[in-house]
């Protein structure tokens, strides 16, 4: 037995003197962590430890993107979750109670609305959905107790954009909590603190990790809600694989060289839908025709590689089959931000007027293939539908 106790004191680097400067962090694996004596153990019944308790209190792995989104977000404290909708139904819990109301933009991911009508209305917290380009008419939604406003900006399926400025400044007067998934964005191109947001959402599947392998979010909290938030997140003992933490952090080196490639090829190929007489509306933000360009230069810093278009007319499932299967660079699947173009086609419901009703919409994830030889696939598919 002594000798394999020697054995398995071997493999502790630290307690060896073993140590590898490396590029990328080391991943951690753990559930429990050993402290140095009891001494530092009854700090942790005090409130007086700051290390790592237990592998639920954020090994250093998730601790150290938490740090770097923290700094790219701007915000005064980041947490990372298992997934982009775990992200988005912590905050909402964390900010309200039972007889609770909060405000839903109509164009929200829509499994955040799902979580809002499905399970926090078991719990007596009421929802309203909001016009996705709300802006300071938001104020005749507001009822005396609404606790939060819930933003997507602009929506991942229809694009719209909010006047957020205008928001923030009717909520903070009224102590309302602002929360924008900023998704689309990323960090790089929406700052959304500077525009009176209090709490940030980013689902990390997408553009951050940007090879379609990662599930994980990201919350960044303002000053004001920050105790709130982490007392919350600690309360729930969540946490997020080192695995998860590792590749996101990865991702984040190339974001900014991915994200200029994605940019670019989706408004050449925009512009190219634009000309075509078979589309009705290309819905992307940075053109010049979505109805609020205005306030995407105002408030953005840059476009992202997802838009969606309209038909001018209604064609049916069969037609849409032809042009859609014939596809051979664009995928079918759902999610988007990766480094393979990507496709979905629906109509969208909407519990608010939409510009888009009866419209099929066709989203368009724009990868990193030469935006050429995409144009060229999307012609030789939409020819199917003569």
């Amino acid at each position: 037995m002594k000798k394999e106790t020697e054995i398995l004191g071997k493999i502790w680097p630290e307690r060896n003197g073993i140590n590898a400067v490396t590029i990328n962090p080391p991943t951690y694996r753990g559930s429990t962590v050993l402290f140095d004596g009891y001494h530092e153990m009854l700090k942790v019944g005090s409130h007086q430890y700051t290390g790592i308790t237990y592998g639920t209190d954020r090994l250093p792995t998730q601790r150290q993107f938490e740090e770097a989104m923290r700094e790219l977000d701007g915000g005064a404290v980041t947490r990372v979750f298992q997934s982009g909708i775990a992200a988005i139904q912590t905050a909402l819990m964390a900010f309200t109670k039972s007889g609770d109301h909060i405000l839903v933009c109509d164009n929200a991911y829509g499994p955040g609305q799902r979580f809002c009508r499905k399970v926090l209305k078991k719990f007596n917290i009421d929802f309203t959905p909001i016009p996705p380009s709300v802006g300071a008419d938001i104020e005749q939604f507001i009822r005396p107790n609404t606790v939060l406003i819930l933003l997507e900006s602009p929506g991942s399926l229809t694009f719209e954009i909010q006047d957020i400025p205008a928001i923030t400044t009717i909520a903070r007067q009224k102590n309302i909590v602002t929360v924008l998934d900023a998704t689309w964005a990323t960090p790089l191109y929406v700052k959304p603190f500077a525009l009176g947001i209090d709490v940030c959402i980013h689902s990390v599947t997408k553009y951050i990790s940007g090879y379609s392998d990662v599930l994980a979010g990201t919350v960044t909290v303002n000053e004001r809600y920050a105790q709130t938030f982490k007392s919350f997140y600690k309360l729930m003992e969540i946490y997020t694989p080192a695995e998860e933490c590792y590749l996101a952090l990865r991702g984040l080196h190339s974001l900014a060289t991915r994200l200029r490639q994605h940019e670019q090829s989706a408004l050449t190929i925009a512009k190219w839908l634009e000309t075509l007489p078979v589309v009705d509306n290309v819905l992307h933000p940075a053109l010049p025709s979505h109805p609020e360009h205005h306030l995407w230069q105002r408030d953005f810093q840059g476009s992202s590689g997802l838009f969606a278009f309209t038909f001018k007319k209604d064609y049916s499932d069969d037609q849409l089959a032809a042009f859609i299967d014939s596809l051979q660079l664009f995928h079918l699947g759902y999610s988007w931000g990766g480094y393979k173009s990507l496709l979905t086609a629906a109509k969208v419901m909407r519990s608010t007027p939409s510009r888009y009703a009866d419209k099929t919409v066709v989203r368009l994830s724009i990868g990193l293939e030469d935006c050429d030889d995409l144009i060229h696939d999307l012609e030789s598919g939409l020819s199917r539908l003569h």
